[in-house]
Order: C-alpha cells, then sequence, then structure tokens
C-alpha cells in the first residue's frame, strides 16, 4: 500500500450520519490525508459503486485482527474511524476496484445497521477544537525538529514532506500529518486517532517519533561503526603487507617468531622436569628456524603442545579422612569388605607417609559383581579425578606406549592421553578386562604394561611418542579381570589381586533394595508410591530368573517390572503397584529357572560336580551308564583334554578297588560305559571333576543313589588320593545359589573358606577329604 500524502483541505460540514463502512486492515487514515486502496471482496466493491453514485463518501474503520470469515463489526473493528471522500476511482479486469480516497472527519460509531449487503453504521463527526497555547505551540515546534531529522535519516522520505509540514498551521492536523507518516505501529496510530484533545494527540506523536528517532539514530551508528571497521581493516591489511616487506628486506623473522615465544613462556611457566625442560628447549630451536608453511613444523609444535599440557606437578589434594572415605564406600557399594579395608589402609598409610607408592590393585571376579563401579567409589572417596581405559581387544603395543613421532598422525599413548585429561599427575586409572588383552604383528600390550604396572620402575615411564620419562608413581591404577589364568604370569606379578566373589541370595536382596530398585525407578519415571516390590518377589526374581555370580541380569529383570508397571500406569489400569510372588509372572512371564536337582540324581549313576566359569561358579550334573560290551569307554558333553584324562583315572581306580567299594568283579568286563555331562554346547575341561565322575561310576557299578543334597569338587590320582582344586568361593556360593546344603571338599582347600560369606558357611555342611574312599563313604551310605 502506498504511502499516505496530504491533499486539499474539504469543508466537513454536513456530512451524512449514516455511511457504508470499508475495514481497513493495514494501514490508518487521518484527516485530511489521502490514501491509495484496493478493493477486491464483491460487497466491498458494490459499496464502492453505490458510494460513487450518490455522494463518493464512505467511512473507514480499522479491523483489530485478520479477518478471515466473516466480519463481526462490534467484536472485529474499532469504533472510531474516518469519513473519507472517493477522489478517483478505477476498475480492473478482474473486477477490482483501485481508489484514491481523502479523510475528512473523525467519527464514532453509535451503532451498526443491517439491510445491505455491505457494513452501513449510524456515526457521530467529530471535529478538532482550536487550542492556541504556548504548550501547543512548544509541542508543534519539537514535532517539526524531530520530524526534520527523520526525514535527514530516512532515504525513504523525501525532503517535500517537511516542506508540507511546515506549512500546516493547525497543530491537530500536523499531528495527524506526521503520524501517517512515520513508522509507526498499527495500534499506536489508532491510538492517535482516537485522540480528540489537541495536546494529548501532540504528546502521543512526540513519543513516537522520538522512538522513531532513536532507532534511526542507531542504525546510523552501527552504519558507521561496521564502514568504519572496514576501513580498519583494509588498512590493517595493508599495514601488515607493509611490514611483512620491510621484515624480508631486513632479514627480521616473521609472525612465526610469536608462536616461539609463546610456547617460550609456556614452557617457562610449566617448570618441566629437567629431561623434559631439554627435549621442549631442543624441538623449540628446531621450530624457531623452520617456515610455518612445512609439515615439521606441525610435528613440532603439536610435540611441544601434548608436553606443555601434561600435568608434570599438578596433583588433587586425598581426602585423607578415612571416616569419610569408608562412609562414602559403604553409600555407594553393599559389601565387598576387602575391597573396602584395602583402600582404607592405602589411606591410613598415605597418611602416616605422604610419599608412599600407590597400589597396583587387581579386582578379579565374575561380571557383575562391581569391580569396574568400585573403581569409581574409590575415586569420589579419596577425592581424586577418575579415568577409565578399556584393554578388551587391545594388540597394538603403540595402545599403551603410543607411536613414534616419526610416523604420520602419531599420538601419544592411552595412558598419558588419560593423565592429560584427568589434569593431574595423580589420578585413579582404571585399566579395565586387563584378562582380554591380545597380541600379534603389532606387539604385545601386555609386556608394555609391565612398566606401567611395576611400582618400582613406572616413575620413569617412557612414552614413545614423549621420548621422556613421566612420572606415574603417583597413579593409583586398578585393573579389573574375570579370569586370572589368561593374564600373564609376570604382569600379575606385578599387582594385588582382590577376589570378589559373586553376592548370596541375602546379599541381592539387600542391594536390590537399596541400590537397584530405587535406581531403576528414578529411571523409568516411577516414584517410591507407585511400585514396591515385596522380599518374596525379589527372591523369586533371584532364584527363578537370574541365578548369576553378578547383579546384572537382576538388575535387567527389575527394569522389566518397572516397565510393565508404568505401562499399567499410563494406561490408567492402577494407580499404584506391589510386586507380589503371585503376579511376578505377569511382568516376566513364567519362572525360567527350575531346581530339578532331587529328580535328576534319583537314580544311580548320577552325582553333582561344581566347575568354575569366566561368570562365576555353576553345578555340573555328570551322568554314567551301563550297557552289554566289552569294557568300552565313552565320554561325551564337549569335554576337554584334563576332564577326559579324569574319567579315566576314575575309571581305573574303580577297577583297582572293585572289592573294597563294592563292585561286581565282572562287571566292567560285561558292560560298556557311557559318562555325559549335559549342556553339551557348552566347553567344559579343567582339573576339578575327578572326584564328582569317580562318584557317578561308583554309584553306577554299586547301584546305589547318591545323597540328593550332595555336591562335590576335587581332583583324584591313581593311588585315590584327592587333591586340591581352585575357584572353591565361586563354586561353594553356586551350590548355594542351587540350594545344595552338603559338601565334599578337598582338605587341602579348607583355608579357603574363610573368605565365603558366613551365612553361607552357617548354611552349609562342608566335609573335607583327602582320601577317594572318605568320598565314597559320604556321598553313598549304605
Amino acid at each position: 500500500m502506498a504511502k499516505q500524502q496530504p491533499a486539499m483541505n474539504l469543508e466537513s460540514e454536513n456530512l451524512p450520519e449514516t455511511l457504508p463502512i470499508l475495514p481497513l486492515f493495514d494501514a490508518v487514515l487521518f484527516p485530511k490525508m489521502v490514501l491509495p486502496l484496493v478493493i477486491m471482496q464483491g460487497e466491498s466493491v458494490q459499496l464502492v459503486d453505490e458510494a460513487m453514485s450518490k455522494n463518493r463518501i464512505i467511512g473507514l474503520l480499522v479491523a483489530r485482527k485478520p479477518i478471515k470469515e466473516d466480519v463481526k463489526p462490534d467484536e472485529d473493528l474499532e469504533k472510531t474511524g474516518v469519513s473519507a471522500l472517493i477522489l478517483k476511482m478505477a476498475k480492473t479486469e478482474d473486477n477490482r476496484a483501485q481508489l484514491l480516497v481523502q479523510g475528512i472527519s473523525r467519527f464514532r460509531v453509535e451503532n451498526f445497521e443491517t439491510g445491505k449487503p455491505y457494513l452501513q453504521a449510524r456515526v457521530s463527526h467529530v471535529r478538532d477544537k482550536e487550542v492556541k497555547d504556548k504548550e501547543t505551540q512548544a509541542l508543534t515546534a519539537n514535532i517539526i525538529e524531530q520530524f526534520t531529522k527523520i526525514v535527514e535519516l530516512s532515504p525513504g522520505l523525501p525532503p517535500e514532506m517537511l516542506n508540507m509540514a511546515k506549512s500546516i498551521q493547525d497543530p491537530g492536523v500536523l499531528a495527524d500529518m506526521v503520524a501517517s507518516t512515520v513508522n509507526a505501529k498499527l495500534s499506536e496510530k489508532q491510538k492517535i486517532l482516537e485522540t480528540l484533545d489537541i495536546r494529548k494527540r501532540l504528546r502521543e506523536v512526540t513519543r513516537i517519533i522520538t522512538f522513531q528517532l532513536d532507532i534511526l539514530e542507531l542504525g546510523s551508528k552501527i552504519q558507521s561503526q561496521v564502514k568504519g571497521d572496514m576501513d580498519k581493516r583494509q588498512r590493517e591489511y595493508y599495514l601488515r603487507e607493509q611490514l611483512k616487506a620491510i621484515k624480508e628486506e631486513l632479514g627480521e623473522k616473521d609472525e612465526s617468531a610469536v608462536e616461539v615465544e609463546d610456547y617460550r613462556a609456556r614452557i617457562e611457566a610449566k617448570n618441566l622436569p629437567e629431561e623434559a625442560r631439554k627435549e621442549a628447549d631442543r624441538e623449540l630451536n628446531r621450530l624457531a628456524r623452520m617456515h610455518p608453511s612445512s609439515s615439521e613444523y606441525t610435528v613440532a609444535s603439536t610435540y611441544l603442545d601434548w608436553l606443555t599440557a601434561l600435568p608434570w606437578h599438578d596433583s588433587t589434594t586425598d581426602n585423607l579422612d578415612i571416616r569419610k572415605a569408608k562412609k562414602r564406600l559403604d553409600e555407594d557399594h553393599y559389601g565387598l569388605e576387602k575391597a573396602k579395608k584395602r583402600i582404607v589402609e592405602y589411606l591410613a598409610v598415605r597418611k602416616l607417609n605422604p610419599d608412599s607408592k600407590s597400589p597396583i590393585l587387581c579386582f578379579a571376579g565374575p561380571p557383575g559383581t562391581g569391580k569396574t563401579s568400585l573403581g569409581h567409589s574409590i575415586a569420589r572417596a579419596i577425592g581424586r579425578k577418575f579415568i577409565r581405559m578399556s584393554l578388551g581387544g587391545v594388540r597394538d603395543e603403540a595402545e599403551i606406549r603410543g607411536h613414534r613421532r616419526t610416523y604420520v598422525g602419531a599420538l601419544p599413548g592411552r595412558i598419558v592421553q588419560g593423565i592429560r585429561r584427568s589434569e593431574s599427575n595423580n589420578p585413579v586409572f582404571m585399566l579395565d578386562e586387563i584378562d582380554k588383552v591380545g597380541s600379534d604383528f603389532r606387539g604385545d600390550p601386555s609386556s608394555a604394561l609391565l612398566e606401567v604396572l611395576d611400582p618400582e620402575q613406572n616413575s620413569t615411564f617412557s612414552d614413545h611418542y614423549l621420548d621422556v620419562p613421566f612420572d606415574l608413581s603417583k597413579v593409583m591404577f586398578i585393573t579389573t579381570a574375570n579370569v586370572l589364568d589368561t593374564i600373564p604370569p609376570p604382569l600379575r606379578d606385578r599387582m594385588e589381586v582382590i577376589e570378589m566373589l559373586g553376592y548370596t541370595e541375602d546379599d541381592k536382596i539387600r542391594i536390590a533394595n537399596r541400590y537397584l530398585i530405587p535406581r531403576q525407578r528414578k529411571a523409568h519415571g516411577l516414584r517410591a508410591d507407585q511400585i514396591s516390590f515385596t522380599r518374596g518377589a525379589i527372591k523369586l526374581i533371584i532364584s527363578g530368573y537370574t541365578r548369576e555370580a553378578g547383579l546384572r541380569n537382576l538388575e535387567r529383570e527389575i527394569a522389566s517390572v518397572c516397565r510393565g508397571v508404568a505401562t499399567r500406569i499410563v494406561s490408567d489400569e492402577a494407580e499404584s503397584v506391589t510386586v507380589k510372588v503371585v503376579n511376578i509372572s505377569k511382568y516376566l512371564g513364567p519362572v525360567r529357572l527350575t531346581s530339578d536337582t532331587k529328580e535328576r540324581i534319583s537314580t544311580p549313576g548320577v552325582a553333582i560336580g561344581l566347575a568354575w566359569t569366566q561368570a562365576g561358579g555353576e553345578i555340573l550334573f555328570i551322568e554314567a551308564t551301563a550297557m552289554k560290551g566289552q569294557k568300552g569307554l565313552i565320554l561325551t558333553g564337549q569335554l576337554g583334554d584334563v576332564m577326559k584324562e579324569s574319567a579315566t583315572a576314575a575309571l581305573s581306580f574303580i577297577r583297582a578297588n572293585s572289592e573294597k567299594l563294592g563292585v561286581a568283579g565282572d562287571f566292567f568286563e560285561k558292560h560298556d560305559i557311557h559318562i555325559h555331562i549335559p549342556a553339551g554346547a557348552i566347553p567344559k575341561d579343567g582339573p576339578s571333576a575327578g572326584v564328582t565322575m569317580l562318584t557317578a561310576l561308583t554309584s553306577l557299578a554299586t547301584n546305589r543313589t547318591i545323597r540328593q543334597d550332595l555336591a562335590m569338587t576335587g581332583e583324584i590320582t591313581l593311588r585315590g588320593m584327592v587333591l586340591p582344586v581352585g575357584g572353591v568361593k565361586d563354586k561353594v556360593l553356586a551350590a548355594h545359589r542351587a540350594g545344595i546344603r552338603t559338601l565334599i571338599l578337598p582338605k587341602l582347600n579348607e583355608k579357603d573358606i574363610e573368605d565365603i560369606p558366613k551365612k553361607v558357611q552357617r548354611e552349609i555342611r562342608f566335609h573335607f577329604v583327602s582320601k577317594m574312599l572318605d568320598v565314597i563313604h559320604i556321598a553313598l551310605p549304605k
């Protein structure tokens, strides 16, 4: 819509009291001003046609909001408008009407009338009262002055507008003219149109043009600053080029000298050790002689970045308050008393001797027993930074020691990288899954770890990239492993092993109530009053759905229950749920793990053994059967060489001692023996099944049933001796989880019972034997 402009004076007498009303959507017309309009709607075009045939006078009202449907005049239109004279009217080919109208007088709507397809209203015309006083003159002069500045700062306003404003004598008309010209909001212009008091109208116009002038002046200032900044940059570029040319003529250094000085200052501030300082100075001198475009320049600068970023002397202060540290460890983990005791002992020694070397601890145990999370807890307890590095699948020695700088893209090893990220030289550094380190043509990472994990050597650890010693003796290294056998003996010798056994059922119930359930409840957006577990439900989840040494599957099953409860609450099926034994299957399905021990050993020739795996201890069923044949022996069930040898030794011992054992003399002459260990998809091997195989064969040969609540482990010799085995703690806990309450163990393993929880010791009856005949007397009572 084109800008409004003043026109000739019109007489406002004898205006009709009823006017056809034309809504305006994006403009306000003031009296004495001219406004072009384009009419597109059919009713409005008819309104214009009838007005042209009569007195050519129409009423204009501003719409309060965009109108998409039929106009509701009382709600959609303002009550104060302007009567206007149609100066010109032309129609286009698409039946649009183009108008040029001039405002005559303000009016107020009395009421809207019906009877026409367009709007009509009965109005009362309002005329300005002539006012001449000093305040009005001052306001008028100020508006002229401000409007002059606006015209000067606005390229879109022609200078004629200023001359026109100065020629207007009527203060009210001047206010209307300026208000129609400046860039103000539609609501502000409507407010001026509604203001009948001349002084108030002048004040309102003064406020609007002052605001518009401030915006224009600020925009002009910003434009000047931008232009000044561009001119400044162009000038600086020209001066730099001149300075560069002058320095080249004088043979002086270029901008790289500034970077060299920056590195020199960083080296001084870092107070590097002597060897590191020598290497840094040597590399800095090389850097000063290089051109910045050289590839070696980047290599040298990156090396200096690493050298000056490492925390050579930056340490965090240990929290040596033993009570607080012990309390924090207890808050984070239930049980694990041996590991907690070792940390408290370290803090006590550290308090007495601040220069004591940090221990190299190795947490060994089944998955899910809290090895990694305990590392976090230790760092939190003693107030150190925590860094974790997973060694699972690492086969490249450079992952530990770094690459030499002769390689493209060389970087320090992950040990040094972790130290840099921690920004301290004494973090708690966890090397996770150290038993899963591999080796190939790229080197042996476990050998590289020998220096890292040796308290007597790691004070001068040398990374291939840094090529200078870095003191790792203040770092508290913690390693984790599921199996100790796969760790090379020299590396294992450097670590203090702390075995972390599986949890008992009571331990799991307490941990579930204290940690797992609150954590999963929060993760699933549930409140404490919306979900609760009975002790029996937790116990059923442990025994019927998980049966593991650790806690991971237990937490997964608790999460499954929480998801089911959340679904019920969101679906408005329940406001709160108490998970009980009777409804646990609704969330987890039928019980997956059942105890069929009594049924499986109810016949002769079946014995329960104990095995150890990376996931903890397990019970093992060994079955033996006989068929007519000639002294054959069949072994099935994915057995390794050691277990096959144990089966052969057991058979030989029985044949040699058949009279003592009560075996018929011709039993083995007329029968083939088949020994089978179910779950054949799982490879099984280890020197601990000899006792179980011998008992099963004796049971078969004598046709006597083994005690139903009995499990055993141990290895045998041909002379009938029972040898000690490993993994006794895990095996005992596995038997306890399976509900077995009587165990036969080698006599030499009696010392291993001390670390087993007291509650488990009280609930299991132990038989420690040194001879195989003692095993037979206990397992096969007459």
